[in-house]
């Protein structure tokens, strides 16, 4: 039976960058793992393995590299638009390049003895990413954040929900809320005629407004919480169209005391890491369709 070729794609991934920016003693760090991914004219090397039209992989990883010299890196978002718009316009095979950057974060250790700012500790905290897409005339940015853990000990509630033979969860009425944000968001930026957004500036905002929605929401359901975070990120940030959050329920059980002639009034509580509710969502400004996949692991 004949066949035909599909989607495809190709690229190098996790190509990981430290870049140093010296400022005298005072230095910053970078810290990227770069993925890049390229399509266009690429049938005949699935057909006949000729490499006539393949730009080799170790070309892209090298380039990576080279534009963190040349170019620096201002944010990961920039940096991604700078490597999609040169294996776009540089290679005539290539229709589209997708950059995927995931960027870790570092603090500067601050020792009355250093002879000079360049000592860095790693943030435990979450991860920034970033996608860039561009096929030669528009532009699609989704930032976003993943590994942040977040609790609320009180001002959290769960009752009122269908029960069935089944059901054995008691009401809650006072309970610890937790969750580890994955959350991505789709910039409305999308060509070289709008001003672009400060990057820096607008994932620093999104993830402020993000804690301080979870934060200051007495929630009855994480559900409620999840749509108050994205409302709360897209009412304060005009340059954000659409959020996707995917937010695993950390469950915090109270430990049952009373064997042991104690009574636990909402103080100590067993954490459990499985099974936990997964809860997912997208908030979207109005009139704004949705493009953020479901499933944020194919992002």
């Amino acid at each position: 039976m004949p066949t035909i070729l599909g989607q495809n794609q190709y690229g190098k991934a996790e190509n990981r960058v430290v870049k140093i920016t010296r400022d005298g003693a005072t230095h910053h760090i970078k810290d990227l793992n770069v993925s890049v991914s390229l399509s266009g004219d690429m049938d005949d090397v699935h057909y006949s393995g000729s490499n006539t039209n393949v730009l080799p992989t170790d070309t892209t990883k090298n380039t990576v590299y080279a534009f963190a010299k040349e170019h620096g890196v201002d944010s990961a978002e920039q940096f991604g638009i700078h490597l999609a718009r040169h294996f776009v316009t540089s290679q005539e095979p290539i229709h589209r390049a997708r950059v995927r950057i995931e960027e870790y974060a570092w603090e500067r250790i601050e020792a009355p003895g250093a002879r000079g700012a360049h000592s860095f500790v790693r943030k435990g905290q979450e991860t920034r990413l970033t996608q860039v897409t561009y096929d030669g005339s528009s532009w699609e940015v989704v930032s976003g954040l993943k590994d942040l853990v977040v609790l609320n000990s009180t001002d959290s509630e769960f009752w009122g929900y269908v029960k069935d033979k089944y059901t054995t969860l008691k009401e809650a009425y006072d309970r610890i809320l937790a969750t580890e944000v994955s959350a991505r968001w789709r910039y409305h930026w999308s060509d070289d005629a709008q001003q672009a957004p400060d990057w820096d500036t607008s994932y620093d905002e999104t993830r402020r407004h993000l804690l301080h929605a979870f934060a200051e929401t007495y929630s009855l359901s994480l559900q409620q919480t999840l749509y108050q975070m994205g409302t709360r990120i897209i009412d304060n940030r005009e340059e954000i169209d659409e959020v996707r959050f995917s937010l695993p329920n950390k469950h915090h059980f109270l430990v049952d005391l009373e064997p042991f002639g104690l009574k636990n009034d909402n103080e100590v509580y067993y954490a459990a890491d499985r099974p936990y509710g997964l809860i997912e969502g997208t908030v979207l400004r109005d009139g704004c369709e949705a493009r953020i996949p479901a499933d944020l692991t194919n992002l």
